[in-house]
C-alpha cells in the first residue's frame, strides 16, 4: 500500500466530500498519521471510510467523521477539551494540536493503556488519559478541571445528560451523537448563556454507542 497515496485519497474523496475544508484541518490530517493510531492487525484500513476495531469490541470512527467533528468543534489555542472515549488517542492527538489542554476519559483499562503509549510516542504532552466511566460527565480535577470550552463525545448516547451542560463553560461546544439505531443524530449543542443553549443538528449517522450510556425509562404511568 503506497500510504502517502491512500492519506492523499482520504482526504480528498471522503473528507473533502463532507465539507471539511479548514485547511488548518486538512493540514493536521497530513501531519497526525492515522496508521500510527491503528491497531497493527487493521493497518491497512487506516484510510478507509469505516470505524475500526479495537480491543474490548470498540471502535475508531471514521476518518471523515473526526474530521468533520474537529472542525465544528473548532478548539482554540487558550481552550480546554474534555473527550469522553480515549480509544486509540487518535482524536485526542489531533485535539491536542489545536486546543491548550485536553482530558480524554476512557473506561477500559486497555484502551487507557494503548491511548497513553501512542500518545507518547507521537510525543503529546498536552492530554491527560483518566480511567473512568464519563458517560454521565466527567468533572475532573486540577488546573484542568470542568467546566470545559469543548466537549466531544466518542460514542453515541440515547440521551444526553444534563451534566454535561452543566461542564460547559459559556460559548462552549459540546459534540454529541444522540439516539439508538439505526436512527442516529450528530449534534453540536453551544452554550449561550448560564441558562441557554443552541442545539443544531449536522447530520445523521450510526456510531457505536458509549459503554454504559444511561438509557431513559420507557415506563408510562
Amino acid at each position: 500500500m503506497n500510504i502517502e497515496q491512500a492519506r492523499f485519497n482520504m482526504i480528498e474523496q471522503q473528507i473533502r466530500t463532507w465539507d471539511v475544508l479548514d485547511t488548518e484541518i486538512l493540514d493536521l490530517l497530513q501531519v497526525v498519521r492515522r496508521e500510527a493510531f491503528v491497531p497493527e492487525a487493521y493497518r491497512s484500513l487506516a484510510f478507509v471510510d469505516t470505524e475500526i476495531p479495537l480491543p474490548g469490541g470498540e471502535n475508531m470512527l471514521p476518518p471523515k467523521f473526526e474530521a468533520r467533528i474537529l472542525q465544528e468543534a473548532a478548539p482554540r489555542k487558550h481552550e480546554t477539551v474534555l473527550e469522553i472515549g480515549a480509544g486509540s488517542g487518535y482524536m485526542a492527538a489531533l485535539l491536542a494540536h489545536r486546543a491548550l489542554h485536553v482530558t480524554t476519559v476512557e473506561i477500559s483499562p486497555e484502551l487507557k493503556a494503548m491511548a497513553e503509549r501512542n500518545l507518547a510516542s507521537y510525543g503529546v504532552d498536552n492530554v491527560d488519559v483518566a480511567l473512568g466511566n464519563g458517560a454521565s460527565g466527567w468533572e475532573g480535577g486540577g488546573q484542568f478541571a470542568a467546566p470545559y470550552d469543548v466537549i466531544i463525545i466518542s460514542g453515541s448516547l440515547p440521551v444526553l445528560p444534563e451534566a454535561f451542560l452543566r461542564q460547559l463553560k459559556v460559548g462552549g461546544r459540546l459534540l454529541c451523537v444522540i439516539g439508538e439505531r439505526p436512527v442516529m443524530e450528530a449534534q453540536l449543542v453551544t452554550r449561550t448563556s448560564e441558562t441557554g443553549y443552541n442545539t443544531r443538528t449536522l447530520f445523521e449517522t450510526s456510531v457505536t454507542p458509549l459503554r454504559q450510556a444511561v438509557h431513559p425509562s420507557h415506563f408510562t404511568f
